[in-house]
């Protein structure tokens, strides 16, 4: 197994802390780091001190790093994913991939064609609790899923201002936390196809539809979506909701034989517990604490070290960036 070297563009704190992980992991080695703050290159730099500095994707892409991490804002993805994987390097990208699921396609097709890994920061996939949850449907444990509830409430809300503006966010609340919970049903009932059969959008309390959408971006949504079995998958996530505690995250996923569940502890962003149902009583799985938050990017970085180029299972991402799409859409018709 060889060590692959990456670079990192975008040093935030989502940046930072997968730096950090896999640094930690020491299965790589980190040779490039790239972030319009200054400060933020140092406190990076702290964890890589050897690692070069550059100014922005084309000086890190010279550094001919075999794979690149990108935690930049959602309109830049695409586009610096396509330039990375046509410069030869593997690409792990937060999400969303991009945008639209024509940028996440474009990003999958170049990938293809390198024959790179892609993969994007689907970080809940990697906590134990949530794995408990997929395992148990996986198993049969609940017979046939015919419903799943998921729920993500930032009490706080984005820091950033792009965030905010559609052009360089792609969407408000939906596309920043409902990516996952659409991801997280896709994942744990292991089907790839869901369609909308109903989306509400609001901003500031007022709905948003039609033209609306473009431009304003919602600070909740609640959606409910179908799988091609006939189960149906309801989604509620927002910002700045008055919910007494930082965050509200959960999963609930009911069959015939039983259910499941995975809720956030004491309104924690970090620390889930996952409980089985049998009817009126129920039984703990799991238990926090759990470091999950950088097991994605150290695994992309030891899948690279293993010597894996492209992978098909991307092709999912086009999938999920489509479900996305399809909640606008629906919305925006009213």
């Amino acid at each position: 197994m060889s060590r692959p070297r990456l670079a990192f563009l975008g040093l935030g704190w989502i940046g930072r802390h997968r730096m950090e992980a896999v640094a930690a992991a020491d299965i790589a080695d980190i040779v490039a780091l790239s972030d319009p703050s200054a400060e933020a290159v140092d406190a990076a730099a702290e964890s890589a001190p050897d690692a070069v500095r550059c100014d922005g994707l084309e000086e890190l892409l010279a550094e001919k790093p075999d794979g690149v991490v990108i935690a930049t804002p959602s309109a830049l993805h695409a586009e610096q994913t396509i330039a990375a994987l046509g410069a030869g390097a593997a690409v792990f990208c937060q999400k969303p991939l991009g945008r639209t699921a024509e940028e996440a396609r474009a990003c999958v097709e170049a990938a293809r064609g390198a024959g790179r890994l892609l993969a994007a920061d689907l970080s809940y996939r990697h906590a134990a609790a949530f794995m408990a949850l997929r395992d148990a449907v996986a198993a049969g444990e609940l017979g046939p899923v015919h419903a799943v509830d998921l729920t993500f409430h930032n009490a706080y809300g984005p820091d950033k201002p792009w965030f905010r503006d559609r052009a360089l966010s792609g969407g408000g609340c939906l596309i920043d936390l409902g990516v996952h919970l659409v991801d997280m049903a896709v994942w744990a009932l292991g089907t790839r196809d869901l369609r909308c059969t109903s989306a509400h959008l609001y901003s500031g309390g007022q709905r948003l539809t039609g033209a609306a959408l473009q431009e304003t971006v919602e600070d909740y949504a609640a959606a409910t979506l179908e799988t091609t079995d006939g189960a149906v998958v309801r989604i509620a996530c927002s910002w700045n909701l008055p919910a007494g505690r930082e965050a509200v995250i959960e999963v609930e996923a009911f069959g015939a034989h039983g259910g499941f569940a995975v809720t956030n502890e004491h309104g924690s962003f970090y620390d889930f517990s996952a409980h089985r149902h049998h009817g009126t009583s129920t039984k703990q799985r799991v238990a926090p604490p759990d470091a999950w938050g950088g097991r994605a990017a150290a695994d992309w970085a030891r899948r690279l070290a293993e010597g894996e180029r492209f992978d098909p299972a991307c092709e999912g991402l086009v999938d999920l960036a489509a479900a996305i799409d399809a909640v606008y859409a629906r919305a925006a018709a009213g």
